[in-house]
């Protein structure tokens, strides 16, 4: 026993060093990091996802295979393109299997707009983090005023305090102090908001549209045709859709669904939320959560929004002003839409109802992610430019 206990205290000092060397270099790497250009580190970032995309499109066989392999050029192409959400592709969508739709689905959410947006908060909360690893630990615990005074005069002897205000009171300090941890709380805040709002519209819409797949005969028997499953094809959808990729599962894109006016109905909230009115809805979320909870922190984040420097985060008049563009737009295209293409080749087999919803989802989508009902090759001329002009 007396040997174990030797060997123990002999061990404990080369933990204890080893603890302190790994923490210590974890807390340069991790300084250096934030003091990184964001520039730099969004372009390492979607590097890094695009050719982790690619090695793993690569090593993955599709649908095709043996017959046909697509070449790496492509494959690498198509990461980049799911990567930066671009939707564009120089492979059939129906090449891909059902692993491999995975992998695109995992990279269109982690290079989404809403996704990087978070994780910018989350870059910010630990540059501006003034957890336990940065606060002044007083010696004596049992003395509240004495921890206070200790945090107080760290807080004071930052030269961007100071500079603020060369005579810095008590008073003054402590108002600093409360700010500070008030900003980085709401931060916070923003963050488990955003995060929320990415869940609740991926599993929502992914739910709503397996259900509807489930529950309507023809939408279901197209997944069927083309070796589809209902699951895969509704979360992949459901992130192309948010992120305004585009891309979906099938070789004629939503052409196919063109007579399913439900499934077109529940993507195109997706389509706006995840896109020009996701700053609106953000706004809208905090306010409702402010209202409820009572937090001070939410009502920060509509005050103080431009202190933040999260773009989304706008004024309630800019909100309005952009929803407004927004709907106004929305509804040019489809008045002109209906009049000019209401009889043309392109709405042809389809009945009142499905070509009013048929062309609502159409002129949403030319703004946003791409995603079609129709051929545009058959689409009068002038439709294309007010297509161009709006893009």
């Amino acid at each position: 026993m007396s040997k174990h206990v030797h060997l123990a205290h002999k061990i404990k000092p080369f933990f204890n060093s080893s603890c302190t060397i790994f923490c210590s270099s974890f807390s340069s790497f991790r300084s250096r990091i934030l003091r990184l250009n964001p520039f730099w580190i969004q372009l390492h970032y979607f590097i890094v996802l695009s050719v982790v995309g690619f090695l793993a499109l690569k090593c993955s066989k599709p649908k095709t295979a043996p017959a046909f392999r697509p070449k790496d050029l492509d494959l690498f192409f198509t990461s980049v393109s799911a990567t930066t959400v671009s939707s564009m592709a120089t492979i059939e969508m129906e090449v891909f299997s059902n692993t491999q739709l995975v992998i695109l689905t995992f990279l269109m959410f982690v290079g989404g707009e809403v996704f990087t947006s978070f994780l910018g908060l989350l870059f910010k909360a630990s540059k501006s983090n003034i957890g336990e690893e940065d606060r002044v630990v007083s010696a004596n615990p049992d003395s509240e005023n004495s921890h206070t005074q200790i945090e107080l005069g760290f807080y004071l002897n930052d030269p961007q305090i100071l500079d603020e205000n060369p005579n810095t009171s008590l008073e003054s300090g402590i108002k600093s102090l409360g700010n500070v941890y008030l900003k980085h709380n709401s931060i916070r805040f923003l963050g488990h908001v955003v995060l929320c709002y990415l869940l609740i519209f991926h599993l929502g819409g992914s739910t709503l549209i397996s259900l509807y797949i489930l529950l309507v005969p023809s939408a279901r028997q197209v997944l069927k045709q083309k070796g589809l499953q209902v699951q895969i094809f509704s979360v992949f959808t459901t992130v192309s859709t948010f992120t305004n990729c585009g891309f979906i599962p099938t070789n004629e894109n939503m052409a196919v669904f063109n007579k399913n006016s439900g499934l077109l109905l529940l993507l195109i909230p997706l389509v706006l939320f995840g896109n020009t009115l996701y700053g609106p809805c953000l706004r809208l979320v905090i306010w409702v959560l402010e209202m409820v909870t009572k937090r001070e922190e939410f009502g920060y984040l509509l005050k103080k929004y431009g202190e933040l420097g999260y773009d989304h985060l706008l004024s309630s008049m800019n909100c309005l002003c952009l929803a407004a563009t927004v709907f106004g737009f929305i509804l040019v295209q489809f008045v002109l839409f209906c009049s000019l293409e209401w009889n043309s080749e392109a709405l042809s087999g389809l009945n009142s109802y499905q070509k009013l919803v048929g062309s609502l989802f159409q002129v949403v989508n030319a703004r946003h992610s791409g995603e079609s009902v129709v051929d545009l090759s058959v689409i009068s001329p002038a439709i294309l430019v007010v297509f161009i002009v709006m893009m």
